[in-house]
């Protein structure tokens, strides 16, 4: 398969902060990690010989690290680990571990994010735990917060006080700007956070992801430095780099929109406008869509009629199409997967490592979603499946 890259961070912030955290195009659990955080100030390599962290079923693959069972709350895609909240409020990682980024610490936890190679989550005493490489100092901050987002080589939170508090490499992101925050979400080069009065404001020491003035409903940040959000009068504003025309909307009201290769949005009236990547083959013309979502390769979505549409320049996520309605879909490095009505879930596109044949069962949610050909979903019965490359055991979620 191509080397086919998709954006990693997309973010929605209104009265609160949805992430897809990690290497991603679009969107995102049990004390089972033994061991505490690894000290403050340098790497800290873990999951043994393997690197990763897998089930914890006996045999070839066997996990180095002992999960629990329980049911899944919430769940944050890093780069080539995941890791995720149980309802009981203890959090469980799989996939690459060689520096102990799937390694979490006992306690429990309200939320988890995952980034590159370490991850950090926000325990029900307001404090803020992190693991994994700390060759950036990405050991938290003192004090208490409502959320923590973790990015590339550094992190980002809200204090209780409101005000966000950074840590990390700032020679990628820079220091947040004052004020009073609702949320935050850090990419891989730049963040942006939702203020108490509404406004968007992203930063990073280039100056090149300053948001413009209004007030947003939405914003999806972008891999590298740009940036577009619905403002609340319904038009689209983009801001960084403009390269490729990706900084360049369309005009009329939109409901959403997607950052991928090419930008995609659902306009008022249900249809699709998408701008940016040379070359990028736009949306079908006279078609209404209920939901979009895209990747540098093309952008499906769920037409009003519930059925699948997708362009681009990826022949075979274009055709064949799945039959049948859906509910929602999902864009991944050069394939797609679609949950129906029912439940049940379609894939199609590359299935070299599998991708396009998702696992039997009913699903409430799936995201394909990721800079390697994997994809994660919720199934109805709380558990988690994922299928596809599995070299890191990203594949291979706790059990049950």
């Amino acid at each position: 398969m191509s080397n086919r890259v998709c954006f990693v961070k997309v973010a929605v912030l209104s009265m609160s902060l949805i992430t897809a955290a990690g290497a991603g195009c679009g969107s995102g659990e049990a004390g089972p990690g033994a061991s505490s955080p690894p000290a403050t100030g340098g790497s800290s390599p873990g999951g043994g010989a393997s690197g990763w962290v897998g089930p914890a079923a006996g045999g070839a693959g066997a996990s180095p690290t002992p999960f629990t069972t329980g049911r899944w709350s919430s769940v944050s895609v890093g780069l080539s680990h995941a890791c995720g909240v149980k309802t009981n409020g203890t959090i469980a990682c799989w996939g690459k571990n060689d520096y102990g980024q799937a390694t979490p610490p006992a306690g429990t936890f309200a939320s988890v994010s995952a980034g590159m190679e370490h991850t950090c989550g926000v325990q029900t005493d307001g404090t803020v735990a992190c693991w994994g490489n700390y060759g950036f100092g990405q050991a938290p901050l003192a004090g208490t917060f409502l959320s923590v987002s973790a990015g590339a080589s550094f992190t980002c939170g809200v204090k209780t006080d409101s005000t966000i508090a950074c840590w990390g490499d700032f020679t990628l992101v820079g220091m947040p700007p004052v004020g009073t925050f609702l949320s935050v979400s850090v990419g891989w080069y730049h963040a942006c956070g939702e203020t108490t009065d509404g406004i968007i404001a992203c930063w990073n020491p280039y100056g090149s992801v300053k948001a413009p003035e209004g007030t947003f409903a939405s914003v999806s940040a972008g891999m590298d430095y740009n940036t577009c959000g619905v403002k609340t009068d319904g038009t689209i504003a983009c801001w960084g780099d403009n390269s490729s025309g990706q900084s360049t909307p369309p005009a009329g009201t939109f409901t959403s929109v997607s950052a991928g290769g090419g930008s995609c949005g659902v306009k008022t009236d249900g249809t699709v406008a998408c701008w940016g990547k040379v070359g990028y083959v736009g949306p079908p013309r006279g078609i209404t869509f209920a939901s979009v979502s895209s990747c540098s390769d093309g952008s499906c979505g769920v037409k009003t009629d519930g059925t699948i549409a997708c362009w681009g320049s990826y022949g075979p996520l274009i055709s064949p199409l799945p039959v049948g309605t859906f509910s929602s879909v999902s864009v991944g490095s050069g394939f797609a997967c679609a949950v129906r009505p029912d439940g049940t879930v379609a894939c199609w596109g590359d299935n070299g490592y599998g991708c396009a044949t998702p696992p039997a069962g009913t699903f409430i949610s799936v995201s394909a979603g990721g800079i390697g050909p994997f994809a994660c979903g919720v199934k109805t019965d709380g558990t988690i499946a994922c299928w596809g490359d599995n070299d890191n055991g990203q594949c291979t979620p706790p059990a049950m």
